[in-house]
């Protein structure tokens, strides 16, 4: 774990439409859902401007902490400015402190096992936007690397 100041990107890509939350294990279904559509649609390719291969999914919009509702997005960092197609939505990472933890296993549990632990800890979270970067080294789904930015007061 490191502590690492992020200057803020703009993302495109697809996003919840209603918020989600851990309660009954509800964001699983939901960000499964979401994963799905990205996947399945090529959302990716629809992109313009983008400035890496890198997918990105991003907790945002918290009603309090991570046992209340949150927002939940898919996307991929592009320029300033790209224009959003239609059917597809825009999320800002704001420029602050960040907390990365790198996931490491057998994907998807790698992540859900990472999460659990985060949830058990006290770190000064912000509760503004969190995020998972998936690259290169999240391919192999047996031997998975995913990092999560947490943002933190």
């Amino acid at each position: 774990m490191t502590q690492t100041e992020l200057q803020g990107v703009q993302l495109i890509g697809i996003s919840t439409k209603e918020k989600t939350t851990n309660e009954n294990d509800q964001a699983s279904i939901d960000c499964g859902n979401l994963w799905q559509e990205f996947m399945s649609n090529g959302i990716a390719a629809r992109i313009p401007g983008k400035l890496s291969d890198e997918i990105l999914a991003a907790y945002h919009s918290y009603d309090g902490d991570y046992t209340n509702p949150y927002a939940f997005f898919i996307g991929c960092k592009v320029s300033q400015g790209t224009v959003v197609p239609e059917g597809l939505d825009s999320l800002v990472i704001p420029s602050g402190n960040y907390l990365k933890i790198t996931a490491k296993g057998k994907f998807p549990e790698c992540i859900a096992n990472t999460w659990r632990e985060i949830w058990r800890t006290d770190y000064p979270r912000a509760y503004t936007v969190d995020f998972e970067v998936y690259d290169e080294r999240s391919a192999d789904w047996n031997n998975s690397e995913v990092d999560i930015f947490l943002s933190v007061k």
